[in-house]
Parts: C-alpha cells; structure tokens; sequence
C-alpha cells in the first residue's frame, strides 16, 4: 500500500482543490510546474506529457489547456473522479506507478507533490523503471518532492534513477528554477539515455 492510502490527514477529491482554489483566488500562481515544464517543451509544441500521481489534475489540466497531448494517472479513485470531473477531455488512468501501463511513451513525465515520497516503501526503483520504460530516448523525467529524515534521499532517488536508465541533468529548490543548496525540497531534471531498459 502506498504512503498515500495509508493517510488520513489529507484531503482528498474538491477537498484537495480548496486550497489551491484559495491561492489562486488570492493572486498566486499555483502553475510553477506547467511554467517549468513548458519551458522545457518549448520547442516541441503539442509533445506528449504524463503526469504521474496527478491527483485532481491541476497540473496536467493546465497542461492540456497550453496545448500538450497529456495524460494523467494515480492509484487514488476520488482524486481521479474530481480531475474528470474538471476536464473529461484528458485522459484519466486508474494505476500504480509500479506497474501501471499505459500503452505509450511520453516526452516528458512529471511527478509534482511529492509523489516519490508517497509511493510504497521499497518500490521506488520500480516506479523509477516503469517511468522510465514510457519515455521516449532522450525523454525527461521532472520530479519534486519533500526532503527530511525518514524519506527518501537525493542520493537514493539519483542512484535509482541510474539503475533505471535515467541521467540527471538538473536540481533545483522550486519549480521556478532557483539553485539548488540543500534544503527541504528538490525539482530533480533526469533524461532517458540511449539503449536502456529496450
């Protein structure tokens, strides 16, 4: 079972949304992601993007709505129901980033909000290789998640990344780009190489 499901304290479906709904309401940008991910597409318009663990489908619904082909997955039915919901014109799947398969492959994948440190303990490097197997050679993979004691770390998240083929080619400390020093949080940029997983 994931960290997610194992959760309580977290809300979930229209509930989730409330609060990104009250940041946009108040002026905030609440697109750091799509800003980010757009910006590493810019010269590929219409390029194929999953967003792994989307929950209510933020991120990918502004995705789509800049004009990317986008589909969104996640192992939570209520979250799923609520991104439908707000667009039925994306491709919603119901799957465990383990070993869900979603018949493609991709530009580019995304895992915003903390998916990484959500996913059942000891399947990382699953996760990692099923990603890894939807990208394109050359493809990206884009994740940010929480750093601390008891998760995972940057130099485990790197080292399963290589053994699933992936290369990393940046880290930052927000999804707008500032540098990365150490921290509480980490935007990690890894690419497909050539001739990994067939």
């Amino acid at each position: 079972m994931s960290r997610w499901n194992e959760r309580d304290d977290v809300a979930r479906g229209h509930d989730y949304d409330v609060r990104w709904k009250a940041m946009a309401d108040a002026g905030e940008s609440i697109h750091g992601e799509a800003d980010l991910i757009s910006s590493l597409l810019a010269d590929r318009p219409g390029a194929t993007v999953l967003d792994a663990g989307c929950g209510t489908g933020r991120v990918a619904i502004e995705l789509d709505r800049r004009g990317f082909d986008v589909v969104g997955t996640d192992l939570d039915p209520g979250m799923l129901d609520t991104a439908h919901e707000k667009d039925p014109n994306v491709r919603w799947v119901l799957g465990d980033l383990v070993d869900v398969d979603l018949g493609g492959e991709f530009d580019l994948i995304a895992m915003p909000g903390n998916v990484m440190i959500f996913v059942a303990p000891g399947t990382e490097g699953k996760v990692l290789t099923n990603l890894t197997r939807h990208l394109r050679t050359g493809g990206m993979l884009v994740a940010g998640f929480q750093l601390g004691e008891g998760t995972l770390s940057l130099a485990d998240y790197d080292m399963l990344a290589a053994a699933s083929g992936l290369s990393l080619v940046d880290r930052w400390s927000t999804w707008d780009r500032e540098p990365f020093a150490g921290g509480s949080y980490a935007v990690s940029l890894h690419q497909r190489q050539p001739d990994t997983l067939g």
